[in-house]
């Protein structure tokens, strides 16, 4: 109140202000007691984490203000029952005094004059709980560690060995293959492929690696993008194509086992019998099935094939308060006007499938690719990966966005026809994934109630494996001291890709990891030293059950030298032969599109296989395979096929695995022997070239090994004539 000596407090207002402050300094004491625990995420020290600071400082001044705080309350409290506020000042001036200098001063000069001078020794144990911290929160400390001796002793009998392996090898790249199905295979403006996909299925008895590209319905391309077209009439995708990864054509085409619409499925891959994709990567915002309007299935020459929806997916437009909800919700009030609807029809929405999934399982994340599978029975199902994440794990090294903790523990399947999705719980040791699923109970299915065969189809997750394979490039050293400095520092390799330098992508493939008995699908990423270009390490995540998740790494011998993609790189711009040929090729007119390189290991040896392209200069270019080039140590050759390449290298006969398969028509015949012929001519002409650029540098060796060469390829065109 205002009096003649100025406002004073009234005794009820002075009471209640110090009960007030007392409970807000008993709050801030608990404050400071549970920050105390925040400590073990601290980015301050020299790993995250508490570090020598933190704990022999920030610890226990924390604990002391703690106590300040409480007995400032104390004295909130017993001033009430005195005049003035001397007991509530001082503990203030106390407490403030303790905070600036415990908090801010203190940790500063211990830092300075007790850990920086001695930095390893004060920080050895922390910098040791950061590195187990680390690995347990990524899963490293499950990753097997073996010895790969990169010996040279690999010849045409160890390829044979591994023959499964060889015939598997990818040579097509998913960018060019990308430009070349839009061209062979969208069949109409308003079909996309938006993504290839590597998966492994067992083809006539034969465990191979496809390809596989649904092809999808984009909504922007349509000619036409009125209402009842985008959300009536248009409303999926059809089907997919599907080849092998390592067969082409006499063209340098891929070749196929399934395409065409209606899909065409040949060499014993299974028939495609539901190929409508009404859910997919780039869907649009609603659909509406089982109107009056016609549903366009695919196209056949001048007509269209139209179909009626009859499958369970979407939200019944049962009622008239149903159709004005879906017209409040999407803003368009043709839905309420429109005569093509009835009591049947159907509204699908959320149909991007990682929109779906997220819809339904907010609190998980996905991974960016999903990818298709067609199961036994001919239906496409989307297959998807999901993590749990945290940003709260002890001591643990966190990925930008991502938190500092992440597993594997959800696996998705998506129905392409109907949007059933169901969630699998993929990780029983993860106790975020156990505590969702007692949170949600129904959610999450034991992953051994997957079907068979789609279980078949789950392979380890790209993005995972990129974050465990970088985070093992530093979390490989067990050791503090070698932690700390940085002695065997791994990096993944980078390599000029469509003229930016970027890390190179983990990569599918199906080979058989030394020591075991058969081939299998792996997930594969290399290491370099770091700020050097040759290999140190390989890593390699196994798929197929019963090894599903195990992660394996091949050490390299540090005492010998083994080319890195980069060299390889440069060893190839460096051949006289082949980059005068490419040369050639990009001055008529063409570009040439060089595939990714992949290092594929064989036995205890690494060959680098790297497909060529060839591609014309225009818009719509449809890029061919014309080139493999494979380097084996010193070694490297370019030829037509990858059999041909290895065979120039390890000597043999090679075997047409990855030419067109021979048909039995006559027609065929004679015009697969054109073909054939027409291949050993142009060989002809450039082993001739090659011969006359030896003859001008004066190299007689080589001269008279390409006349050899020339010598077979002759005899070769005269049988095949």
């Amino acid at each position: 109140m205002l009096t003649s000596r100025g406002p004073r407090l009234a005794a009820g207002a002075r009471s209640h202000l110090l009960v007030l402050g007392a409970v807000a300094l008993g709050l801030k004491a608990v404050g400071f007691w549970l920050d105390r625990f925040e400590l073990v995420f601290s980015p301050r020290g020299i790993v995250f984490g508490a570090a020598y600071t933190d704990i022999y400082a920030s610890l226990p001044v924390l604990g002391a203000l703690a106590v300040f705080a409480a007995l400032c309350a104390v004295a909130c409290l017993a001033q009430i029952a005195r005049s003035g506020l001397r007991l509530v000042a001082g503990g203030l001036v106390a407490l403030a005094l303790v905070w600036v200098v415990g908090l801010g001063v203190y940790p500063a000069l211990l830092q300075r004059f007790r850990v920086t001078p001695n930095e390893l020794a004060a920080e050895r144990p922390f910098i040791g709980h950061n590195i187990r911290m680390t690995r347990q929160a990524y899963g490293l400390d499950r990753i097997v560690e073996r010895e790969f001796p990169a010996d040279e002793a690999l010849d045409a009998r160890a390829l044979e060995r591994n023959a499964a392996t060889v015939k598997n090898i990818r040579l097509w790249d998913y960018r060019p293959l990308l430009r070349t199905f839009a061209q062979l295979q969208e069949i109409r403006t308003y079909y996309k492929f938006v993504d290839v996909d590597n998966d492994r299925y067992v083809v006539n008895g034969e465990y191979r690696q496809l390809m596989l590209s649904p092809r999808e319905l984009s909504y922007q391309h349509l000619q036409s993008r009125i209402w009842i077209n985008e959300h009536l009439t248009f409303t999926h995708g059809y089907g997919a194509v599907v080849g092998p990864v390592n067969r082409i054509t006499a063209e340098g085409l891929p070749e196929f086992l399934v395409k065409d619409i209606p899909p065409q499925s040949t060499s014993g891959f299974p028939k495609i019998t539901r190929p409508q994709i009404y859910y997919g990567e780039v869907s649009n915002e609603y659909v509406l099935v089982r109107t009056k309007s016609q549903e366009l299935d695919y196209p056949s020459g001048d007509q269209n094939v139209y179909t009626t929806y009859s499958g369970v997916g979407g939200i019944p437009l049962s009622s008239f308060f149903r159709k004005v909800a879906f017209a409040m919700r999407f803003g368009e009030i043709k839905i309420l006007l429109s005569n093509d609807l009835t009591d049947q029809s159907r509204i699908m929405i959320y149909r991007t499938v990682t929109q779906r999934v997220r819809q339904i399982a907010p609190f998980f994340r996905f991974d960016r690719d999903p990818y298709m599978v067609v199961d036994d029975d001919g239906r496409l199902i989307w297959m998807l990966d999901g993590y749990t994440t945290t940003d709260r794990y002890p001591y643990s090294e966190p990925v930008p966005g991502m938190g500092n903790y992440i597993r594997n523990s959800v696996k998705v399947t998506i129905d392409a026809y109907d949007g059933s999705v169901t969630f699998y719980r993929a990780d029983d040791t993860d106790p975020i994934v156990r505590a969702y699923g007692g949170a949600f109970p129904g959610l999450l299915k034991p992953l051994d109630k997957m079907p068979e065969t789609l279980r078949r189809h789950i392979r380890y997750p790209e993005d995972f494996f990129a974050i465990q394979a970088r985070k093992y490039a530093t979390y490989h050293m067990l050791d503090p001291q070698v932690f700390y400095n940085k002695e065997d520092l791994w990096a993944v390799p980078r390599r000029a890709i469509e003229g930016r330098d970027r890390d190179m992508e983990p990569y599918f493939t199906i080979m058989r990891l030394p020591g075991e008995q058969k081939e299998e699908f792996i997930l594969l990423t290399l290491f370099n030293p770091a700020r050097r270009d040759n290999m140190i390490a390989w890593m390699a995540a196994r798929s197929d059950p019963p090894n599903y998740g195990r992660l394996i790494v091949f050490n390299f011998p540090k005492q010998k030298l083994v080319y890195g993609p980069r060299q390889i790189d440069a060893r190839i711009d460096q051949d006289p032969i082949i980059s005068q040929q490419l040369s050639l090729w990009n001055q008529r007119g063409s570009s040439v599109i060089r595939g990714s390189l992949l290092a594929i290991p064989i036995d205890q040896s690494l060959i680098y296989v790297q497909p060529l392209y060839l591609a014309a200069a225009e818009q719509g270019a449809l890029p061919e395979l014309r080139r493999v080039i494979v380097a084996y140590g010193n070694q490297i050759a370019m030829e037509p096929t990858l059999e041909q390449s290895l065979s120039r290298i390890f000597g043999g006969r090679p075997t047409a695995t990855s030419a067109a398969t021979p048909s039995t028509s006559s027609t065929e015949g004679s015009a697969e022997g054109a073909a054939s012929a027409r291949q050993l001519g142009q060989r002809a002409w450039e082993i001739w070239s090659r011969a006359q650029d030896a003859l001008r540098r004066g190299d007689w060796a080589t001269y008279g090994a390409e006349q050899k060469r020339l010598e077979e390829t002759l005899r070769a065109l005269t049988q095949s004539k």
